[in-house]
């Protein structure tokens, strides 16, 4: 096995990722754009995207990440939105745009057109994750572009299955098609309900940080393959079980956290930007075998979906978000009422990605009986290709601007900086009285310099918060905030160099090296998190 186009593959794409953060364009797009180049450089490797790989191997630990990140309070409480628009939605894109391609394209079956609709239906997890997180948008609108992208891959690929039997003559019919469905989110649900306490009951028992990330690592695999293997949804159980995971990390030590927390973000920046290389490769791929459909004729093919699928969204957000409150009055009392502009950016961040082109890869080459070839196969995967693309490209870029024009609030600081003080005061109250309460047992009893420490690191931590309100040093420009991490870095840096040269000089050995400058790393990011 040749490894060098794998190693390529991640380099380049980490290396340009990394190089975005340095522009106004984000990685996502940056990443396609680059892919649709070298995909054309003559002696590029040869990446087709093979779904076998992308959904068992590579969805999993992405849907994991942005799970276990996402807030499930936050999430509950946008429930009904995010139904709307996971489930709802999908399914009246699935039809919408499979009839839009089979009214387009001559001689295009109804069932394959509908294979179609539902390949390019669910906006994309690691798209809407990665674009949300750069535009700054407010919360309640990331939460339900999150939440959505969460539950959605499982109404689509359901959807898919049930149609593209349909397409290759298994008989499928609506009844069988419901109870797919049903099987599917049903039993995805209780499979993670049945899997989430057992793995926490694991995590927070095994007391070593190396075996826990191990774990944590196995984690998202062990639900997609355990619910598949019941014909259940595997993007479902895999979502459960990160978002239980996620509401209950702070159970697990705080050793493992720190190192789940450095492991997992290096995991989502790899697969993300090897994603969307990936992406932009495919298109020497999805340009052979065009045949008859090749030049104009597959180019306005390529316009006229990208405009039903872009049309499809709006006519579905606005209706859904503004007549259960019209209908409802429970849903008036529980949900502040929206403006017209939100629904529209939800609306317009419908970026798709990745799991729509694994999807379409899946197609058969050939009908049930293994004969005639799956009606308008190269066209279906030209047409996601340039769905993709254009959703990414158009609607991706222009979502900051529009977010500028709309003038969206920003997040107001203040108000957060003086709601995260407030918590550290309550909880600094019930540290001291924790603390009075073991300093009068006389196991606990410490020398009054000891105690003193306690007291003052926990003052320091108090005052942290309160200091970044401040105003900034008029020499150097600095806050308080900023200078004390600085003097902190500082302080220990000095004594790193110190460790160092006794380990040159041969007055202790590597191992204790290791030993001292581990304690020195945690205390230089306890000083970073105090400051931060």
């Amino acid at each position: 096995m040749d490894v060098m186009p794998l190693l390529l593959l991640v380099a380049g794409s980490a290396a340009i990722a990394g190089a975005a953060r340095r522009t106004p364009v984000p990685a996502p797009l940056l990443l396609v754009a680059v892919g649709l180049a070298v995909s054309y450089v003559p002696g590029a490797p040869d990446y087709t995207l093979d779904p076998h790989i992308v959904l068992p191997l590579i969805l999993p630990p992405l849907l994991h990440t942005a799970a276990t990140g996402s807030s499930y309070l936050d999430l509950r409480a946008q429930l009904r939105p995010v139904a709307m628009l996971s489930v709802g939605y999908v399914l009246f894109a699935t039809f919408v745009v499979g009839w839009a391609l089979y009214v387009i394209v001559p001689d295009m079956p109804l069932t394959a057109a509908l294979v179609f609709g539902a390949v390019v239906a669910p906006p994309d997890a690691v798209a809407a994750t990665a674009v949300a997180r750069r535009v700054g948008l407010p919360s309640r609108i990331t939460t339900i572009l999150q939440g959505e992208s969460l539950l959605n891959d499982a109404t689509a690929i359901t959807a898919y299955r049930v149609a593209l039997a349909a397409a290759v003559g298994e008989g499928a019919t609506w009844a069988g098609g419901i109870g797919e469905f049903l099987l599917a989110a049903i039993g995805g649900v209780v499979v993670g309900l049945l899997l989430m306490a057992p793995i926490h009951w694991l995590r927070t028992h095994v007391k070593e940080a190396l075996p826990q990330n191990t774990l944590s690592l196995l984690i998202p695999f062990v639900a997609y393959a355990t619910a598949e293997q019941v014909h259940a949804s595997g993007v479902l159980a895999v979502v459960v079980v990160a978002l239980y995971l996620g509401h209950r990390a702070w159970e697990v030590d705080f050793a493992t956290r720190l190192q789940e927390e450095a492991v997992w973000k290096m995991v989502a920046f790899v697969l993300e930007s090897a994603v969307f290389a990936l992406i932009g490769l495919q298109l020497p791929v999805v340009l052979k075998g065009l045949g008859e459909y090749e030049g104009v004729e597959a180019a306005w093919y390529a316009v006229a979906v990208f405009l039903v699928v872009v049309v499809a969204r709006f006519v579905w957000v606005y209706p859904a978000t503004f007549l259960p409150r019209l209908l409802s009055a429970r849903v008036r009392e529980r949900e502040q009422n929206p403006s017209w502009k939100g629904p529209f950016i939800v609306a317009w961040a419908g970026m798709r990605g990745v799991v729509s082109l694994a999807i379409a890869f899946s197609i058969p080459l050939t009908m049930h009986d293994g004969e005639e070839p799956f009606p308008q196969r190269n066209l279906i995967l030209f047409l996601t290709f340039t769905t993709v693309i254009g959703t990414l490209v158009v609607q991706g870029l222009t979502l900051p601007l529009l977010i500028r024009l709309l003038k969206f609030p920003g997040r107001d600081a203040q108000t957060e900086t003086l709601a995260e003080a407030n918590a550290q005061a309550q909880a600094s109250r019930a540290a001291e009285r924790r603390l009075d309460e073991l300093l009068t047992d006389e196991r606990n009893a410490l020398p009054a310099p000891l105690a003193d420490r306690l007291r003052i690191v926990l003052e320091r931590r108090r005052n942290a918060v309160w200091e970044r309100l401040g105003q900034a040093n008029p020499i150097s420009g600095e806050s308080v905030d900023d200078t004390y991490r600085r003097l902190a870095r500082e302080m220990i840096s000095a004594e790193r160099e110190v460790f160092v040269k006794l380990r040159d000089g041969r007055h202790i050995d590597d191992e204790m090296l290791r030993t001292l400058l581990r304690r020195l790393d945690l205390e230089e990011a306890a000083a970073f998190r105090e400051a931060a």
